[in-house]
């Protein structure tokens, strides 16, 4: 069963109950790990851009959607990188602010994946 995001604020997110203070991902299985940003932030230095290796660990395999909450005020983006291997798996990808991705994921159907940046 896919876990149910709750509320989302500055810096934390709570699912099924359980309240999280470090960007979230919610694998198609359900499991939820943390955000591995350093594979991003050590070729960008920031984790607000979204590089090939993070894409690729984020979703290695297929998925019907990925949710992609964009931080509080949508500052996280995607490199073409990482929007090509998404597209290389026939994979939708939805990229909204995370107040309102939360709602989209929750509303999802299928195969879901989702990923949150918490602060800005």
């Amino acid at each position: 069963m896919r876990p149910r995001i709750e509320a989302t604020g500055f810096g934390w997110m709570q699912i099924d109950g359980k309240r999280y203070a470090k960007d979230v991902l919610i694998r198609p299985s359900g499991e939820i790990e943390k955000r591995r940003k350093k594979l991003s932030k050590k070729l960008f230095g920031t984790s607000h851009r979204m590089s090939l290796e993070e894409a690729e660990h984020v979703l290695p395999g297929p998925a019907d959607l990925l949710v992609i909450g964009t931080g509080q005020y949508g500052r996280l983006t995607l490199t073409e990188e990482a929007r090509d291997h998404f597209q290389s798996l026939d994979c939708e990808v939805r990229v909204l602010p995370t107040p309102e991705a939360l709602e989209e994921y929750n509303r999802a159907r299928g195969e879901v994946a989702g990923l949150f940046h918490l602060t800005c």
